[in-house]
């Protein structure tokens, strides 16, 4: 085996985890541990698309919403932690909240359309890829699929499109 073939696949790894493997790692085993303690706590599956469903609670009248009321106040706070999270992360290593040069209407319409994929997929990424995946659901895993062959495929299309931030 020649130098040239062990250094090539090094070097995908590291275009894949561009700041190193350990702040992933450690994303990954507080995403798991939060999904634990959850379901330990309340015996129900972590998924972020219910919990950021349950803040309509407070502004719609509508049936479908009002399912949460009972046990939204802690589904608030997850909610909170993971948006506070982030933005404390962000402070921390970083010179600026915002990093991003999508413009912001294009992040509207990229939020509205998970928001509608979430509902015709009876869940989001989270719930499927984390809780739904971990228990080995025929359905959960046929979803992820599907989440990340579109997102791959949207990805190829728009760079091919020539569309930038």
């Amino acid at each position: 085996m020649s130098l040239a073939s062990v250094s090539l696949p090094l070097l995908a790894v590291g275009d894949l985890f561009p700041r190193g493997v350990l702040p992933y790692l450690l994303g990954g085993v507080l995403v798991g541990l939060g999904t634990v303690v959850i379901y330990l706590g309340t015996g129900i599956h972590a998924g972020a698309s219910t919990f950021l469903e349950s803040t309509l609670t407070y502004v719609s009248g509508l049936s479908r919403f009002q399912r949460y009321t009972a046990s939204r106040g802690w589904r608030i706070v997850f909610t909170l932690g993971i948006v506070s999270g982030a933005a404390v992360y962000a402070l921390a290593t970083q010179s600026t909240i915002w990093t991003t040069d999508v413009q912001w209407w294009r992040l509207l319409v990229g939020g509205i359309l998970v928001g509608v994929g979430t509902r015709v997929g009876k869940g989001c990424t989270s719930g499927h890829g984390i809780c739904g995946v971990g228990s080995l659901s025929e359905t959960s895993l046929a979803n992820v699929a599907t989440f990340v062959v579109v997102a791959v495929g949207t990805a190829q299309l728009v760079q091919a499109a020539g569309v930038s931030p």
